[in-house]
């Protein structure tokens, strides 16, 4: 962790994250966790269509094109967008520890302007593990893996049980959801939604 406040620091009692045993595999694309997720989801005209990789250990790495609509001043990647990015690909981590858990603080720090037409390389990976709370970092980069460093972010994640969801979420997509046959795709609705 950089400099982040103190909610950010994991507890002396914090410990090393596990990777789940049936967690995707290295390299293994997650795919979207809901179709109507605006950061992953391929039934959003708008959206990110962020794609994420498992990586080793408790990682993924992922990548997102910014679009025209995107922009926030002309010609450039909206912040909040980018910070959809970053959230979006640090809560995908939580597929690998097979828990479902929500954002509970994301700290940004916006580097560089990021161009539309560029397409943004994040990296994230879970740094440890205190009881419901997960710790984890993440960084966008330009045109590449190894390209300038434009994001960055710290996150807390909470985890969740499904009543988070049912008790909060609008009733006929939460219906529309736990009804979908498919069991992965109807676990995976509840990954990463606030």
């Amino acid at each position: 962790m950089r400099g982040t406040s103190a909610a950010l620091q994991p507890p002396a009692e914090a410990v090393k994250p596990v990777r789940h045993p049936d967690a995707p595999a290295p390299g293994e694309l997650l795919g979207a966790h809901y179709g109507e997720c605006f950061g992953c989801g391929g039934e959003q005209p708008h959206g990110l269509h962020l794609e994420a990789r498992a990586g080793d250990g408790v990682s993924i790495t992922a990548e997102f094109t910014v679009q025209a609509a995107h922009q926030g001043a002309p010609g450039l990647a909206h912040g909040g967008v980018l910070a959809t990015a970053l959230d979006e690909t640090l809560g995908s981590l939580n597929w690998l520890l097979r828990t479902i858990a929500v954002t509970g603080r994301l700290e940004t720090d916006f580097v560089r302007p990021v161009p539309v037409g560029t397409v943004l390389h994040l990296e994230a990976e879970v740094t440890a593990v205190a009881g419901r709370k997960i710790y984890s970092s993440a960084t966008g980069r330009i045109g590449g893996p190894d390209g300038p460093l434009a994001v960055r972010a710290d996150a807390l994640f909470i985890e969740v049980k499904v009543d988070h969801f049912i008790d909060n979420g609008r009733p006929e997509e939460i219906r529309a959801a736990m009804n979908d046959p498919d069991q992965v795709r109807r676990a995976r609705a509840f990954e990463v939604n606030p």
